[in-house]
């Protein structure tokens, strides 16, 4: 990852952060758990989920950042970093259902969500920042999207939290 590459995945990772701190602040604990109807989730349900797969992507990509790198791989993106990007925002049309390891289910109270969310997202940019490894040369499989490095990973893990961003909009439009 180069240093301009690291600047981005950082930029990448604040801004999704502060957009999504933005639209839910202020809300309510009624509003965080409204549910527009019984099988959409809530608010809180989509902090919830974002937590959880941010958390599971950085000790995932941790992980494999410890594995010799093997030169044989590549990513399915490669040279295609932007496009990758738009196609996670862009897929949100085509509503995926998330596997059970990381649907919500209560994990935390209400009112600890953001603090939970600040905290994960605090350790996914100190690992964006002061990883001496190169995520480039590391590579996972993602269940749509195919085998992508741990740079796009990184950049994934911003694209779900706007995903998710953007359905939490859908939820509160609903509120009023």
């Amino acid at each position: 990852m180069t240093p301009a590459e690291r600047e981005s995945a950082l930029k990448e990772l604040d801004d999704s952060r502060e957009r999504l701190l933005g639209t839910v602040r202020g809300l309510s604990g009624e509003q965080l758990e409204y549910r527009t109807t019984p099988e959409r989730w809530s608010v809180a349900e989509c902090l919830e989920h974002i937590i959880v797969v941010e958390r599971f992507m950085l000790q995932t990509l941790q992980g494999r950042m410890q594995l010799v790198p093997d030169p044989s791989k590549h990513s399915d993106w490669e040279g295609r970093d932007e496009a990758l990007t738009k196609q996670m925002i862009a897929g949100r049309k085509e509503p995926k259902q998330s596997p059970e390891l990381f649907r919500p289910t209560g994990r935390w109270p209400t009112e600890k969500l953001l603090l939970e969310f600040e905290a994960t997202r605090g350790r996914t940019c100190e690992f964006s920042a002061t990883s001496s490894g190169d995520p480039r040369s590391c590579f996972l499989v993602h269940p749509v999207l195919g085998q992508l490095d741990g740079y796009q990973w990184l950049l994934i893990i911003a694209r779900h939290c706007e995903r998710h961003r953007l359905q939490i909009e859908e939820v509160i439009a609903q509120l009023a």
